[in-house]
């Protein structure tokens, strides 16, 4: 099985038509694509009788497996299926070799038959089964007779073996059940790792016994209890799901401060802070107390979270507050620490000393990288492909995260073609393999438990592609008819990125009458990157997170579809013109009921003038489409239809029209001259 996963993936696009005869099916839709796939032609037709045989060991992380998994298909279907696996002959035979753990390099591979009789999964280990479970299940469709398992053969492995979603639970805090149905959406897409961002600025999320003082007096009562983190840890186990946690030091690390004053490089008070930003606090690197502390802390953590890696965060440290205090500059020059890099080198090195006591291995950003820090640690690159690069020709692993920060708005497209090796990259293989896969990064400082699943979902799951599946899938419209169903599954699991949209924009408009709002909700989506911080009145952690740029979707599938639309009429002058009119006529009208529904919902104001030049908008794209086919629009009504085009490119309440683009296309194939 090895040879053949290894073989170059086939596009499902191209999946195989069943032989002569028999009924022909689309492509499943599959999410990510396994590294093999081909028809078996026919299905496996699915009744109330469906029993499930172990064969081999049964660990209970399988068998706890196998009941979500008849569970969901039972949810699914309807269908009363058998409570308890069966013995022979069974509608599908699970077979492993060995129990899983949850490392890095773990055996994630699978392989999956489906006939017209039976099915059977075969994996190395439990985690490898857990994931041809989700494929299985994804495999489920239906007809006028009811449900079946298309007939395939898939052998399958991850591309990289480390594939996670950080989620910062610090800026803004995250119940135990918010975590718990990420951790289910991160099993459904085969990712393996959630990284908890556990300590800032803005809060300390973690009871720890030995110095009770850093959760009660750094998390304004928002922590895990210890109860809880290991309910997370078990949870995630089930799911084969590691949990990596970190702890930001020395920068970032004011919460800690609250209550261990005396740990920070300059006298304090210290609160817990409720701005946004990079501040100086840190760590005194020069007092061997840090150090007593830091290892006392570490022994407590290191029994805690099971895992090999603990992230020490490093980034971002100005070292201002170094500079600043007269004992640190004399330690530095009695010591020939030429600056303060090498001091948060010194320090770092310190601490690699205290995780090795413990058995626990080194995680951080760029800037924990030094050419003398040992080769066991990682890098997760927040700065770039080519620092990644650079870390692996210098013999050091990493993973991506550069390119997969979702909480900046970028499109699923952006992510997916975002790949951690470069095509063109001059890496060696020995430096390929270094380079461990990457990370999704949900930072929370706009963010709250109401709408931080529709940050990091469907998103993700494109992402979740790009690091199991083979470098040569990379069809955008193929991922994103896929992402669309990918997304209603996840859906299943509780996860709220699609529910809770209609429910904010309830609230918004003040009623249930919500069809304006949404009309123009539909094709807007936040101002990209980090516009929070820098246009908008300073935000805190207390301020509200309820506008409608907080409920529209990161990326607007409405206005991707348009664009498809435009693009595909301006391409032959025929195909979707009758769509595309009636699209742009009801934005023309919409402004109309907006503003009624603006006036009595006053947080909608902010919004106006984006309704208003949504219509605008449309407008110019209705007098654009009637000259075209044929062109020659004058030069005073392309002036005047272009100038509606950039008022519609202004943003208002941190929201843009993410259709502008596309209505500018029609102008401008309007006034070409024939």
């Amino acid at each position: 099985m090895e040879a053949a996963m290894i073989a170059p993936a086939l596009a499902l696009t191209a999946f195989l038509a069943a032989p002569a005869g028999a009924q022909t099916r689309s492509a499943p839709d599959l999410l990510p694509i396994p590294a093999r796939v081909s028809s078996m032609g026919g299905e496996f037709r699915l009744t109330p009788d469906f029993k499930v045989a172990l064969e081999g060991p049964a660990p209970a992380r399988l068998r706890k497996a196998l009941a979500r998994f008849r569970r969901r298909l039972s949810d699914r279907t309807g269908l009363r299926l058998a409570p308890e696996t069966g013995p022979q002959p069974a509608a599908l035979a699970v077979s492993i070799q060995r129990t899983g753990r949850l490392v890095l390099h773990e055996d994630e591979t699978y392989g999956l038959e489906v006939s017209s009789s039976a099915m059977r999964l075969s994996a190395r280990t439990d985690i490898g089964a857990i994931r041809g479970l989700e494929t299985l299940l994804q495999l489920l469709d239906a007809d006028a007779n009811g449900y079946f398992f298309s007939a395939v053969r898939i052998e399958d492995k991850p591309r990289f073996p480390w594939r996670g979603l950080l989620m910062d639970v610090s800026r803004h805090f995250m119940p135990v059940e918010v975590l718990k149905r990420n951790i289910d959406g991160l099993a459904a897409v085969k990712m393996n790792v959630l990284h908890l961002h556990l300590s800032d600025y803005q809060g300390f999320r973690v009871e720890c016994l030995s110095f009770p003082r850093l959760h009660e007096q750094g998390s304004d009562g928002w922590y895990y209890t210890q109860e809880q983190i290991r309910e997370i840890l078990a949870y995630a186990d089930e799911r084969g799901v590691r949990v990596v946690p970190e702890f930001d030091i020395p920068g970032h690390s004011t919460s800690w401060f609250v209550g261990y004053p005396e740990l920070a490089s300059t006298p304090g008070p210290y609160r817990v802070e409720r701005r946004y930003g990079v501040f100086s606090s840190a760590f005194n690197p020069a007092a061997q107390s840090t150090y007593a502390f830091l290892d006392k802390f570490f022994a407590e953590m290191a029994v805690l979270f099971p895992d090999d890696y603990v992230h020490i965060g490093g980034d971002e440290v100005d070292g201002a507050d170094w500079e600043a205090n007269p004992g640190i500059r004399k330690f530095m020059k009695d010591n020939a620490i030429a600056d303060t890099h090498e001091l948060q080198a010194y320090f770092n090195q310190r601490l690699l000393a205290i995780l090795g006591k413990y058995g626990k291995k080194m995680i951080g950003w760029d800037e924990i990288l030094r050419p003398d820090m040992p080769k066991s640690i990682v890098i997760q690159s927040w700065q770039g492909r080519q620092r990644l690069a650079e870390s692996a020709k210098n013999g050091f692993m990493g993973i991506l995260s550069a390119d997969y920060y979702i909480d900046i708005y970028k499109s699923a497209g952006f992510h997916y073609l975002n790949d951690p090796l470069d095509k063109e990259s001059s890496l060696s293989e020995e430096e390929r393999a270094r380079v461990l896969g990457g990370e999704a990064t949900m930072w929370s400082e706009f963010v709250t438990p109401e709408n931080i699943d529709a940050r990091v979902w469907p998103r993700t799951a494109a992402i979740a592609e790009r690091l199991w599946s083979p470098a040569q899938v990379d069809d955008l419209d193929d991922m994103y008819r896929r992402l669309a169903k990918a997304s209603l599954r996840l859906e299943e699991l509780g996860l709220t990125h699609i529910k809770n949209y209609d429910m904010m924009l309830r609230r918004l408009a003040g009623g249930p009458d919500t069809a304006a709002v949404k009309t123009l909700a539909d094709v807007l989506e936040p101002v990209k990157d980090w516009w929070r911080f820098s246009r908008e009145t300073p935000y805190q952690t207390g301020s509200p997170y309820t506008r409608l740029v907080d409920a529209v979707a990161a990326e607007s599938e409405v206005a991707r579809s348009f664009a498809k639309l435009v693009d595909e009429f301006l391409a032959d002058r025929k195909t979707g013109a009758q769509e595309i009119r009636a699209r742009l006529i009801q934005w023309s009208m919409n402004d109309a009921r907006f503003q009624p529904i603006a006036r009595r919902s006053p947080i909608l104001r902010e919004a106006l003038p984006l309704s208003a030049n949504l219509s605008g908008l449309a407008r110019a794209g209705l007098r654009s489409l009637d000259h075209i086919p044929g062109g020659g629009m004058d030069k005073a009504l392309t002036r005047e239809l272009m100038g509606l085009v950039d008022e519609a490119r202004t943003d208002y309440g941190g929201a843009q029209l993410a259709v502008t683009v596309s209505v500018q296309k029609l102008v401008e194939a309007a006034a070409r001259q024939p």
